[in-house]
C-alpha cells in the first residue's frame, strides 16, 4: 500500500479508489465484447475464465457467479431495459452502451439473483467507478436505487402491457423477447398461452451441458463415470452433466473420442442414419457440415456400416474446424472445403445427405441468448435462397431410392416447412418420409411426418428435421 496521503476532494473527504471486484469486471467485458464485437457469449466466457483462474483470480464459485451474471444479463436484456427505461430521465438510445451494459448487471443482480439490495448496489456502482468512472457512477448508483424499490414481479405489472390488451407485448416484455420472435415462436408452436409461456421460459434457462459419446470410440457407460453425469433423455449416446463441469476436463472430449452436443442434434444425425434406404448404404454426404459436431457422429455411425462419410462446409476455416472432430473416426471420411450450392460431385452420389442449413438460430436461444436480440424479421429474406438452393443440391446430390435430411436449428414456419414445402414442388420425384418412428421414446412429436423438437417438451434446442426419399 502506498504510504502517499490520499488527494482531498472537493469536500474535504479524502478520495477513496474503487475496489476492483475481478468477477464483476470480467462479466462486463464479457458484455462489451458481446456489444462492440458482435461475439458470442458462449465464444467469448470460456477464455476470459481460463485466463482468469490462470492468474489465481477465481475460484469455482467466482466462474459460476461470473457466468449467472452475463447470461443471465443477456437473457432478461429486454425485461431489463423496459425497467431501467422507467428510471432514467432519457431515452435508452441516449445512455452510453457501456453504461448500459452496467446497469443491465446491476438490475439483474436486484431482480434475477439472491444476492442482498444493498450488496447489488454498492457492488455495481464500484464497478462503474472503476470501468465508468466517478462521473457516471454516480447515475448508475442513482438509477439502480430507482430499481431496488420494487421487486422482479412488481415491475412487471408495471412496465408489461396487459395480457388481454396485447398478448404478445406481455409475453414480449414478461419472458424478455423481440416481440416478433414471439410472434413467429407462438405460430410455430400453436395452441394457446401455456405452450408459448413454456416455452419462452425455457428459453431463459439455463440448459445442461450434454455429450455425446461418438460411437465405436467412446460409450456412454464411460462418460456416466463423470461427476454429476447422468443418461441423456433420448439418444442412446448422450450424457448430460447435471450440474454444468468443464467439458474440456473430461478425458474423452479431450481426446476427441466424444464431444459436446446438444441432444436435438444428436437425434437429427440418428434419424438419418436409421431412415431406410432401398439400395446400396456405402456413401454419406454433410453437406453443410461445419463446425463439425453432426459430422463426427455421421461419421462414427457410418463407420460401423462401412460407410464413407464425405463431409463438405463452403468457409475455410470451419472446414478445418470439421476435420478436427473427424480426427480418429474408426471409418474412412473425406472433408472438402465447397459450396454446397455448387456441388464439387456428381448428380446422385450419395445415399444419404444431411443438410443442416444456416439459418437465424431462435432454437437456441438457450445457449446464445443475445441472438434474439440480434436478429430482425428482414434476416429471414437473407437466408431463404441459400436455405432453399441447399435443399436443392441435396436432393440432386442423392441417389434414386437414397434419403435426405433437412435439418435446422430454428422453429420458424419460414425456415422449416416453407422451405420444404416449396423446394419440393420442384421435385415431384420425391416423398416425404415419417421421421417420428426414427425417434423412438421421444413424445409430443405432432403430427408428422417432419418433426420439431422443443425446449420446453423435449429439453433440446429446437431443431426441425424432415426427411425425403428420392423417388425417380
Amino acid at each position: 500500500m502506498s504510504d502517499q496521503p490520499r488527494r482531498p476532494r472537493p469536500s474535504g473527504k479524502p478520495y477513496r479508489r474503487p475496489k476492483k471486484d475481478p468477477v464483476r469486471i470480467l462479466a462486463f467485458e464479457a458484455l462489451r465484447a458481446v456489444d462492440e464485437r458482435d461475439a458470442y457469449a458462449n465464444l467469448v466466457l470460456p477464455p476470459l475464465l481460463r485466463k482468469a483462474r490462470d492468474k489465481g483470480d477465481f475460484d469455482a464459485r467466482d466462474a459460476a457467479l461470473a457466468t449467472e451474471l452475463v447470461y443471465g444479463t443477456l437473457r432478461r436484456q429486454g425485461t431489463y431495459d423496459a425497467i431501467i427505461a422507467t428510471c432514467v430521465d432519457r431515452p435508452l438510445g441516449e445512455v452510453d452502451p457501456p453504461v448500459l451494459d452496467v446497469l443491465g448487471l446491476g438490475a439483474h443482480q436486484l431482480l434475477g439473483t439472491r444476492i442482498p439490495t444493498h450488496a447489488a448496489v454498492s457492488a455495481t456502482v464500484e464497478l462503474a467507478r472503476v470501468v465508468l468512472g466517478d462521473g457516471r457512477a454516480k447515475f448508475v448508483n442513482a438509477v439502480l436505487r430507482k430499481v431496488a424499490q420494487d421487486d422482479l414481479d412488481g415491475w412487471l405489472e408495471r412496465v408489461a402491457p396487459p395480457y388481454d390488451e396485447d398478448p404478445e407485448d406481455h409475453l414480449a416484455v414478461v419472458h424478455s423477447h423481440p416481440r416478433w420472435v414471439v410472434s413467429a415462436l407462438w405460430d410455430s408452436l400453436g395452441g394457446g398461452r401455456a405452450g408459448i409461456e413454456e416455452l419462452l421460459r425455457a428459453d431463459n434457462e439455463r440448459p445442461e451441458v450434454t455429450l455425446v459419446a461418438r460411437p465405436g470410440r467412446a460409450t456412454a457407460e464411460e462418460l456416466l463415470d463423470e461427476d454429476a453425469a447422468v443418461p441423456g433423455r433420448w439418444s442412446p449416446y448422450a450424457v448430460r452433466l447435471s450440474e454444468g463441469g468443464e467439458p474440456g476436463a473430461v478425458p474423452a472430449v479431450r481426446d476427441g473420442r466424444a464431444g459436446v452436443q446438444d441432444e436435438g442434434s444428436q437425434l437429427v444425425a440418428i434419424a438419418l442414419a436409421n431412415a431406410p434406404v432401398e439400395g446400396p448404404d456405402r456413401r454419406w454426404l454433410d453437406g453443410c457440415a461445419g463446425p463439425g459436431g453432426k459430422a463426427a457422429l455421421l461419421g462414427a455411425l457410418a463407420a460401423e456400416r462401412g460407410a464413407l462419410l464425405v463431409a463438405s462446409e463452403k468457409q475455410t476455416h470451419r472446414a478445418g474446424l470439421v476435420a478436427r472432430a473427424l480426427h480418429g473416426n474408426p471409418g474412412p471420411y473425406q472433408v472438402i472445403a465447397a459450396d454446397g450450392t455448387r456441388p464439387a460431385w456428381r448428380p446422385g452420389s450419395f445415399d444419404r445427405v444431411l443438410v443442416d442449413v444456416p439459418c437465424t438460430g431462435l432454437g437456441a436461444l438457450r445457449r446464445r441468448p443475445e441472438a434474439r436480440w440480434r436478429r430482425r424479421p428482414q434476416d429471414l429474406e437473407g437466408f431463404a435462397p441459400l436455405q432453399r438452393g441447399l435443399l436443392r443440391t441435396a436432393l440432386e446430390s442423392v441417389r434414386v431410392g437414397g434419403v435426405v435430411g433437412y435439418a435446422t436449428c430454428s422453429p420458424h414456419l419460414a425456415e422449416t416447412r416453407a422451405v420444404v414445402a416449396d423446394v419440393l414442388k420442384q421435385h415431384p420425384d420425391t416423398d416425404l418420409v415419417d421421421a417420428r418412428p426414427l425417434l423412438p421414446g421421444v413424445p409430443d412429436l405432432g403430427e408428422g411426418p417432419d418433426v420439431q423438437l422443443w425446449p420446453h417438451l423435449h429439453g433440446t434446442d429446437a431443431m426441425y428435421l424432415a426427411l425425403i426419399r428420392r423417388t425417380g
